[in-house]
């Protein structure tokens, strides 16, 4: 029996990405894969008012399982009404960078409010012709869309480019007027994952940090032309703050070279008709990093809580971070 999201109290993103394309900020995309990383993020929203995108990809829906994922999602509905004495705040569950038409209508019909669907590796007939087809199941169910043009580099679950792959503006009103996508997915520098440039592609500052190219906002600007008043979604956004790194590679770990956007360019970009930003990577790091530093510290350790807990903590601090002074969606709920 299909699920209705709005049975499970969420929203899809067309009010939210619109009130964002207004007011000049961001809404957040936050990726999830476990309670502790969903708890953390209901928290951070929660805290800031902030009305929040969890977004799920291909394989964390198959590591959480479409069945406890659909009534997570309705738990975080609870639960930020909870943390809010009963008034609660807008939450999209969204599917991250789904591959097939088949995905897509699945989690549609497991109660997802949003879906992308990513069809930028192909031919630009054959992206039209996918998404179409995904937003006419979709719009018959009240689901909005997420499509993309051009590609960013990197790796991420089952996303993966070497090259990154500029969106043409030229090309930007044909696709949304074919497809009829709520919101798209453009390339203009950013990357996916933690090592999201070569050394090459950086040059290093006076303390020897990696500073990467900057973003294209040449490209977004010529975009925003051809498509005035439309919702710009970034993806591959992660800062890869430098404190986390070297937290990681204190208590044991190996990240060479990892850098991500800076928070000021991101922060430029949400003030424009950028008004979703996706992170994911950010809130590993910051996971990862608190796991380690515990076990190093009490190699003794073993109660999943004595660890898991003050991960969430951090990753909440994070994401509060990230909303009150990189996408500007505080209050915004």
């Amino acid at each position: 029996m299909p699920t209705h999201y709005k049975d499970l109290g969420l929203v899809n993103t067309k009010e939210m990405l619109s009130r964002a394309l207004k007011e000049d900020y961001a809404v957040p995309g936050f990726n999830f894969n476990n309670m502790e990383q969903l708890q953390a993020i209901i928290m951070a929203c929660t805290d800031t008012e902030s009305p929040v995108i969890l977004q799920v990809s291909k394989g964390a829906r198959e590591y959480a399982n479409q069945t406890l994922l659909k009534y997570m999602a309705h738990g975080a509905v609870q639960y930020a009404k909870e943390l809010t004495n009963g008034s609660g705040i807008p939450i999209t569950l969204h599917l991250d960078h789904g591959d097939s038409f088949d995905l897509c209508k699945s989690c549609i019909d497991t109660g997802f409010s949003s879906v992308m669907i990513d069809g930028s590796h192909l031919p630009y007939d054959d992206n039209v012709e996918l998404t179409k087809k995904v937003v006419a199941y979709a719009h018959e169910h009240d689901v909005s869309v997420e499509g993309e043009l051009g590609v960013l580099s990197g790796i991420e679950d089952d996303v993966s480019a070497e090259k990154s792959v500029y969106t043409q503006p030229e090309e930007v009103v044909d696709f949304t007027k074919k497809t009829g996508v709520d919101s798209l997915a453009i390339s203009i520098g950013t990357s996916h994952g933690a090592n999201k440039f070569t050394p090459k592609q950086c040059k290093r500052n006076e303390e020897g940090i990696l500073v990467p190219p900057p973003l294209r906002f040449d490209i977004l600007e010529a975009i925003e032309k051809e498509l005035p008043d439309f919702p710009i979604v970034l993806h591959g956004s992660s800062s890869v703050p430098q404190n986390l790194v070297k937290i990681i590679n204190e208590n044991g770990g190996d990240l060479k070279d990892a850098v991500g956007i800076p928070e000021e360019q991101l922060k430029k970009a949400a003030e424009s008709a950028v008004c979703k930003i996706n992170i994911d990577s950010d809130g590993r790091l910051a996971m990862t990093a608190t796991i380690r530093k515990v076990f190093n510290e009490h190699p003794e350790e073993f109660d999943p809580r004595k660890y898991l807990g003050p991960a969430r903590e951090a990753l909440r601090e994070l994401y509060v971070h990230k909303v009150k002074y990189v996408l500007g969606s505080e209050n915004k709920a």
